[in-house]
């Protein structure tokens, strides 16, 4: 379990990035992270994973927290953090080695180390690019070395961070797909996003407004009744077209279908 207490954090002083949060994240669960650019959704995901410390209030992950750099170190081992930009992460050669070196970080025993990198590229389809150079990989390619990077040290929580946003629609369908694979598989998902029609799946959306969280409920709810216009954020075309229809069809995960099906009876009539 993930706990923000009363965060308060800045980069100068005078200047909050972070003011007075308080949320918490449970086992298992599929959370998109919204806002405008600037409102501090990024440095969120900095603080969750310990990049950036709360001068004021805790982060805790289970009874870890995250001001104790004891605890730091085991906090990091169960939560993977995916940056938006898949340079960021690469610093090594080959797709095998780039997998290899955080199980070398968590001293992961060299018997075990190539089984656990096979098994994390297969779960992204990506094992027939084990000896291939980074240089040679598409940038949704990249992305899904850098999801096996993380999965090979078996976390208990991903954050993806905006992991979305530089790939074309293919390879952001393939990274979506593999985090609700994850997720299914019981791994807690955080998912920031400028993209909204990717918070329709999500479990929960939490909102971000110059540094505090303004919403904390369901997609639902929150195409529902947030004007999110007002945050810099757009309405998702499937939302747009159910309200435009004004579809009597329960508001859910399942809007794509039920636009569909509307769209059917009407091209008929």
């Amino acid at each position: 379990m993930l706990t923000f207490n009363h965060v308060h954090f800045y980069y100068k002083k005078g200047q909050p990035i972070i003011e007075d949060m308080s949320f918490t994240i449970h086992p298992g669960e599929f959370v998109a992270i919204v806002g405008a650019n600037g409102c501090g959704k990024s440095t969120i995901a900095k603080l969750i994973d310990g990049l950036v410390l709360p001068q004021q209030g805790t982060v805790q992950w289970n009874t870890l927290d995250t001001s104790n750099q004891i605890e730091l170190a085991d906090i990091r081992r169960q939560i993977g953090y995916i940056f938006q930009n898949t340079e960021d992460q690469f610093i090594t050669t080959t797709v095998r080695d780039e997998v290899l070196f955080g199980l070398e970080n968590i001293a992961v025993p060299r018997a075990e180390m190539e089984y656990r990198v096979l098994e994390a590229l297969q779960a992204v389809q990506m094992e027939s690019h084990i000896d291939a150079e980074p240089h040679q990989l598409s940038g949704g390619q990249k992305q899904r070395v850098a999801i096996a990077a993380i999965l090979a040290m078996r976390p208990h929580m991903i954050i993806f961070d905006e992991a979305t946003s530089m790939l074309d629609p293919q390879g952001r369908e393939q990274v979506l797909h593999i985090m609700h694979k994850l997720h299914q598989q019981g791994i807690t998902i955080v998912h920031i996003s400028h993209h909204m029609d990717e918070v329709l799946t999500a479990e929960r959306v939490l909102l971000i407004d110059q540094g505090r969280l303004v919403f904390d409920d369901s997609p639902q709810s929150f195409f529902a009744d947030v004007p999110v216009a007002r945050y810099q954020l757009q309405v998702p075309f499937a939302v747009r077209v159910h309200q435009l229809l004004q579809l009597t069809t329960p508001v859910a995960p399942q809007w794509k279908e039920a636009v569909q099906t509307q769209w059917s009876i009407n091209s008929n009539r």
